[in-house]
């Protein structure tokens, strides 16, 4: 005789049916996360390679050349020439400190309206945001000089070099041209990482011994003395790679460690203090110390 299912066996086998129901719902559910957290962690890897690949071409040695041309040799040339008429009162060499203030007002004013009409794409923002900044340099030199022209006769000539040093604007000016400095020895290290896998930067704002500072690679150090001298607000004739092959030849001959030297900031202090790094420098030097490095076909590094 066939028996009959009772109210239990009905609530068993629903019960049953039910968890099986729920089971394939979590498992189906756990998968679908899986699959939506592995997409998502891929596509996360994928954005981030190609913001990198996108800041590394952003950096093309093309793009640092143009920069070079169109805006820092411009810029460079009120630089020299601001250092050539500081000496020049300096020394008592010009009976007329006027003129050489409405002069290097007018050269400045001259490269500000140069460099207004370049422009670096927006793919290179180190590049755009130190073009604005050297414009901002140019634009407070400008202003400021114009302002001694009337009255730089009245006082002795090195006196009137106090003064502009001591001078607000000019003091903004020269801030806004290491910044400016700074940012483009940034973007020449953004291209020395596209050419070299291998490189590996460190962090610039923090002291390196002299132990590890053979170890770096040239465009390394270059913008190590890059914020090291606009931290320290040092505005000078030379360019970081001056200072730098003169950090390097101290430590080659040996003076460093002679005098008990042991960090590359105690180097800067004793070169910068001393007076003892000059513009070209880095090309005296270059063919003994840096045959082999990884350089941009910049002039500043070939001329």
């Amino acid at each position: 005789m066939e028996k009959r299912l009772n109210r239990t066996d009905y609530l068993f086998a629903a019960t049953f049916i039910f968890m099986l129901v729920v089971a394939l719902g979590a498992f189906f559910f756990g998968m679908q996360m899986g699959q939506d957290r592995a997409t998502l962690k891929y596509e996360d890897l994928i954005v981030k390679q190609s913001d990198a690949s996108k800041s590394f071409t952003a950096y093309h040695q093309q793009y640092l050349v143009s920069f070079y041309h169109t805006i820092y040799a411009p810029y460079r040339e009120f630089h020299k020439k601001w250092f050539d008429k500081m000496d020049e009162l300096q020394a008592g060499r010009s009976s007329d400190a006027s003129l050489i203030m409405k002069d290097l007002s007018k050269l400045a004013s001259d490269s500000y309206e140069a460099l207004g009409s370049k422009s670096m794409p927006d793919s290179s923002p180190l590049l755009q945001d130190a073009h604005k900044n050297y414009m901002k340099s140019l634009k407070l030199f400008n202003e400021a000089l114009r302002g001694y022209a009337s009255k730089a006769n009245a006082v002795a000539a090195p006196d009137l070099v106090k003064q502009l040093n001591g001078d607000a604007y000019i003091t903004e000016a020269k801030s806004f041209a290491l910044t400016a400095e700074k940012q483009y020895y940034d973007a020449i290290l953004k291209w020395h990482e596209s050419v070299d896998p291998q490189f590996k930067p460190i962090d610039p704002s923090k002291p390196v011994a002299l132990q590890d500072w053979s170890g770096l690679a040239f465009n390394m150090k270059n913008d190590y003395v890059a914020q090291q001298l606009a931290a320290a607000k040092t505005f000078t004739a030379f360019t970081p790679q001056d200072l730098t092959s003169r950090i390097d030849e101290m430590i080659a001959s040996g003076q460093a460690k002679k005098l008990n030297l042991t960090g590359v900031n105690q180097v800067i202090d004793l070169l910068s203090g001393t007076d003892a790094v000059r513009s070209g420098d880095f090309l005296r030097y270059k063919n003994r110390l840096y045959a082999n490095e990884t350089l941009p076909q910049l002039p500043f590094f070939t001329n």
